[in-house]
C-alpha cells in the first residue's frame, strides 16, 4: 500500500485523472463497509471523490486553513483544521520564531481569524448536514499534493481524537521533505509521485484551475 517513484511519472491531466491513479493502488479497500474517505478542501474534494466513487464508499471533507504570515499568505506559519466538533492547529516554529516582534501573539491573532473561516465554510459546504461518523471507520484522508506537509497534518491531528480504527494519507504528489513528515503521523501513506525538484503542487498538473465553492458543494451532494 505504500508507494514511491524514482522516476517522474507523466504529469496528471487533472485532479480528477491524479484521483482515479491514486485509487488503483486502493483497491484492496473496497467493499469495506467501515471505509470512509475525507477530502481537503478545495483542491483535494475533487481528488478524493474519484477516489469514493472508484471504492464505493461516503466521501466527507476535513476543513483545513494555511496560517499565513500577515503580508506573506504564501509562507505559512502552521495551520488550522476542524471536522465533528474536533479543532487542532499545528505550528512552523521556524517560521514563527523569525516573525518581527512578538511572533506568538502574531500565530494566535491569525490563527483566531482562520478558525473563523473554517466556520464559515463548514456552514457553506455541508450544507445542513452533519460529519460522517468517524470512530471505528478506515479513513482516507486525501489532497491534491502537498508542499510542506503542515495543512495535512493539521487534518491529521483533528481527526485522531475521533477515534478511527486506521488512518490513511493518500496525495498524488509529496514535494520537498514532506513525505516523512506526514508519515510520521499517519498510520500509512499512499502516493504517485516523491520530489524534492517541483516548486510548487500545480506543476504535477497539466490542468490546475482553482476548485470554486460550488464545485466541492456539488462533490459533496452527490
Amino acid at each position: 500500500m505504500m508507494r514511491s517513484k524514482s522516476v517522474a511519472p507523466r504529469r496528471f491531466d487533472d485532479r480528477q485523472d491524479a484521483g482515479r491513479q491514486l485509487a488503483r493502488d486502493l483497491l484492496g479497500l473496497a467493499g469495506s463497509p467501515s471505509l470512509l474517505v475525507l477530502g481537503l478542501p478545495r483542491g483535494g474534494v475533487p481528488v478524493a471523490a474519484e477516489i469514493a466513487l472508484s471504492l464505493g464508499c461516503p466521501l466527507d471533507v476535513v476543513l483545513v486553513r494555511k496560517v499565513g504570515v500577515p503580508g506573506w499568505g504564501e509562507l505559512a506559519m502552521g495551520a488550522v483544521a476542524t471536522i465533528g466538533g474536533s479543532l487542532s492547529t499545528v505550528r512552523n516554529g521556524r517560521v514563527i520564531a523569525g516573525l518581527t516582534g512578538d511572533g506568538e501573539a502574531t500565530f494566535r491573532a491569525a490563527a483566531a481569524r482562520e478558525r473563523i473561516e473554517l466556520g464559515r465554510r463548514d456552514v457553506l459546504f455541508r450544507q445542513g448536514r452533519p460529519p460522517v461518523e468517524v470512530a471505528g471507520r478506515t479513513v482516507v484522508l486525501v489532497d491534491d499534493g502537498v508542499a510542506t506537509g503542515a495543512t495535512l497534518r493539521a487534518a491529521i491531528e483533528a481527526v485522531r481524537p475521533l477515534h478511527p480504527a486506521e488512518l490513511i494519507v493518500a496525495a498524488p504528489v509529496f514535494l520537498g521533505q514532506s513525505l516523512p513528515r506526514v508519515q510520521a503521523v499517519a498510520d500509512r501513506a499512499v502516493w504517485l509521485w516523491d520530489t524534492p525538484t517541483l516548486g510548487s503542487v500545480g506543476q504535477a498538473y497539466r490542468h490546475f484551475e482553482p476548485v470554486p465553492d460550488d464545485e466541492v458543494r456539488r462533490l459533496l451532494a452527490a
